[in-house]
């Protein structure tokens, strides 16, 4: 995952007719487990496989699919996160996405990506606000309508100096 553009950039070179011609599912540390959300470009908030596409397609600005697997717990070093099977307690919600996941695949093939990302972060909108975080907490993102300029949802999230120093 971590040279995942050295594997991609061969065949996007052949394929695409440019970064919108590219689909990326990968994990998120800055979505709620299981939460899934569909971008157009952004950063690469310290994702290895991110920064290697980054690097080697020359943008970042292709199309993603993102899935939540949440922050580690504290003392747990995030690249250890992400390498470690999901606790028995989590598996639910990891399985639930992986559906979902397949589900926003398949309305990006049937719809198009942007009305597909209409539709999705919709419904995470929907749910985010049954499942809201408290005010004073610096947990999960805040996300707006996709924007005529960005073509896709708009987040913010909080910094930390292992970010990179992209804008997202």
């Amino acid at each position: 995952m971590n040279l995942s553009g050295d594997a991609v950039a061969p065949l996007y070179r052949k394929h695409a007719d440019g970064p919108g011609d590219l689909l990326v599912l990968h994990d998120d540390l800055d979505l709620p487990a299981g939460a899934v959300r569909l971008k157009r470009g952004g950063g690469t908030g310290g994702h290895n496989g991110l920064r290697s596409l980054k690097e080697r397609l020359g943008t970042a600005d292709f199309l993603r699919i993102r899935v939540g697997i949440g922050r580690p717990p504290a003392g747990i070093d995030p690249a250890d996160y992400v390498l470690t099977p999901p606790a028995p307690e989590s598996q639910g919600a990891f399985d639930a996405a992986v559906g979902a996941a397949g589900e926003a695949f398949a309305d990006v093939a049937r719809l198009g990506f942007d009305k597909a990302a209409t539709r999705w972060n919709a419904k995470a909108r929907k749910d985010d606000k049954l499942c809201k975080a408290p005010p004073d907490s610096p947990a999960g993102n805040i996300l707006l309508a996709p924007g005529a300029s960005s073509g896709g949802s708009i987040s913010r999230k909080e910094a930390r100096p292992q970010d990179d120093t992209e804008e997202v």
